[in-house]
């Protein structure tokens, strides 16, 4: 579990880190670059979304197994 943790942990905060350095070093007009923000956070959310669901898939297997034991 920690490592999943620690993993999801990496993705955002490397997705954040990602997001920024392109925003900070692409020369890009206003309405672009706001474009651009908010597909990146579009993204960012989309993962964290999927991670969620596949974590919320586990625990729910390794409750019925503990439920059936």
């Amino acid at each position: 579990m920690n490592k999943t943790i620690s993993f999801l942990n990496g993705v955002f905060i490397g997705a954040i880190a990602g997001a920024l350095l392109a925003l900070l070093l692409t020369p890009k007009s206003g309405r672009d670059l706001r474009e651009e923000l908010k597909r990146e956070v579009e993204d960012i959310l989309a993962e964290g979304r999927r991670a969620a669901e596949q974590r919320q898939r586990e625990l729910e297997a390794q409750l019925r197994q503990l439920l059936d034991s």
